[in-house]
């Protein structure tokens, strides 16, 4: 059976878990939070029942499946002997070079280190281990099992054989990978987070109202979701999180955070996982 470690139960990490389970691999689910960990497995175990439903591609699974395919664990020790590695740690620095550092203690020098990260840089995150060759950014988009494609980030130290490796991993996924070299923010993020903020601000300065501004993206552009919907199913505090990232790397003030973004972090207003953003859910 594949193995396969994900680090970080949020919304990624679990949707990543899930997308794992549809294509037969045995996960194991790492988090430091056992509240997260309980979380992510109730909303695999829904998932997974009514996968038909979700997709034609997919099938229902018992809870049996779910059982034997899908570990949860609050020790990061107990990936050391999963041939690849899906990080999804918050979008703070710090946060990912604790777990790099220990990764680079627990794990072989051919471990495949796959960074989801949203916007630090890939070069930044391969300086915490031996072997920064090994070490790739794959960037999955929400609904993860439901996209077909992926951002792939080569790092300053990725070699070709890693990268070799990813398209073969994201492959078994049913995925495509669109290799970028790196900068924060990537091609994605770095375009996105723009069309995010600005729209926050359209909002915030009594220009338009949340569903005019969406529905301009959507009905003028044919976006499916306007960049408001999309904020609030990536998570507010995420998309504050990227900003910071963005703005502190090139100093540059298009990526400066709108005060009504870190407004609704501050009163908990996330987006989808809390209930409220934009929208209410």
């Amino acid at each position: 059976m594949k193995k396969l470690g994900i680090i970080g139960a949020g919304t990624m990490g679990t949707d990543v878990s899930i997308d794992a389970l549809f294509h037969g691999f045995q996960v194991m689910l790492v988090d430091i939070s056992n509240i997260a960990l309980k979380n992510a497995q109730k909303k695999v175990r829904r998932t997974l029942r009514m996968g038909s439903v979700i997709s034609p591609d997919y099938s229902n699974y018992s809870m049996d499946y779910v059982n034997d395919h899908l570990i949860v664990t609050e020790n990061i020790d107990d990936v050391k002997y999963c041939d690849v590695i899906v990080e999804n740690v918050c979008e703070k620095i710090e946060e990912k070079e604790k777990v790099y550092c220990r990764l680079n203690e627990i794990c072989s020098e051919d471990t495949l280190l796959v960074a989801n990260t949203s916007c630090i840089s890939i070069t930044r995150i391969a300086n915490n281990v031996v072997n920064p060759r090994r070490v790739i950014g794959v960037h999955f988009m929400n609904p993860v099992y439901l996209k077909k494609v992926v951002e792939v980030i080569r790092g300053y130290y990725t070699d070709d054989e890693c990268v070799d490796r990813v398209k073969h991993f994201i492959g078994e996924f049913g995925k495509k990978g669109i290799v970028v070299n790196d900068y924060p923010g990537f091609v994605s993020n770095r375009v996105s987070h723009l069309f995010m903020n600005e729209a926050a601000y359209t909002v915030m300065d009594g220009v338009a109202t949340v569903h005019q501004v969406d529905d301009i993206f959507k009905q003028c552009f044919g976006h499916k979701m306007g960049p408001l919907e999309t904020a609030d199913l990536i998570g507010i505090d995420v998309v504050v999180d990227s900003l910071n990232i963005l703005y502190e790397s090139y100093q540059d003030s298009k990526f400066r955070c709108c005060p009504l973004l870190k407004k609704m972090v501050a009163a908990g207003l996330l987006g989808r996982k809390s209930g409220k953003g934009f929208y209410n859910y």
